[in-house]
């Protein structure tokens, strides 16, 4: 798919791995939605800076918790006419000991992190078959997930689990829709510090001593990554690591 004058959502696309995945979309010719929760301030100024790129932008709230927030959020993508590209995005990233997860803890997580990227998918794929497209064009839907779905964290039971889930969701989709929405999925890894942890931190840095590539990732490194898989045609149903190959280790 040729990005250029097409429109993507990115949900959580405010700030963080977000925000980077916005700005690629949009250096690929690609208007951009941006979702966002309460990051107002931020979703302006991503405005500001993906119409600095020729393109055009939009933010729109909402809590991706709530279903008729969705169907909200949803109406306001059709009023703009299409939808070619849904990332996402958006998640928490909760830690705690097994135990010691509540189950408040445990549905707040999952709504988030696993039902609202359901829920989103279903209503992106009806717009994006009702969108015109070139012979042979598909839509495109990427996941974003990260390592504590492939990898058993002890203290991100919650968390992980909702990963693993939006990973094998994505597989399904990738059969249910086709062939008129591919759907895949990135993997980031050292891209950003979690909540907590400082970029200059010793922990920080011995991480990337550990990277093959040598080095932290970047959220430009992720935003590539959605936009190969978006771009190519012959892809859906992929898992992609973006972790200078630190699953390797």
């Amino acid at each position: 798919m040729d990005l250029r004058g097409k429109v993507a959502l990115v949900t959580g696309g405010a700030r963080r791995l977000g925000r980077g995945i916005v700005l690629a979309v949009a250096r690929a010719g690609c208007d951009v939605i941006i979702h966002y929760g309460t990051s107002a301030a931020q979703a302006q100024q991503g405005v500001r800076e993906i119409e600095a790129l020729g393109v055009r932008g939009w933010n729109v709230a909402a809590d991706l918790t709530r279903g008729e927030e969705i169907a909200r959020l949803f109406e306001e993508v059709r009023a703009i006419g299409r939808l070619d590209l849904l990332v996402n995005s958006a998640a928490s990233f909760e830690s705690a000991p097994l135990e010691e997860i509540g189950e408040a803890d445990w549905d707040r997580v999952q709504a988030l992190n696993l039902r609202a990227p359901f829920l989103c998918l279903q209503q992106a794929a009806k717009l994006m078959r009702a969108s015109e497209r070139a012979a042979g064009e598909s839509a495109a839907v990427v996941n974003v997930a990260d390592w504590s779905g492939l990898q058993p964290w002890p203290r991100f039971a919650h968390h992980g689990v909702s990963k693993a889930g939006l990973l094998h969701l994505t597989r399904i989709a990738a059969r249910a829709l086709a062939p008129a929405v591919r759907v895949s999925a990135v993997v980031p890894g050292a891209i950003l510090p979690p909540p907590g942890v400082e970029p200059g931190s010793d922990a920080w840095q011995r991480r990337a001593e550990r990277i093959p590539r040598g080095r932290i990732g970047d959220p430009d490194d992720v935003g590539q990554a959605v936009v190969f898989l978006a771009e190519h045609e012959f892809l859906t149903g992929v898992v992609l690591p973006v972790d200078g190959g630190e699953g390797l280790c």
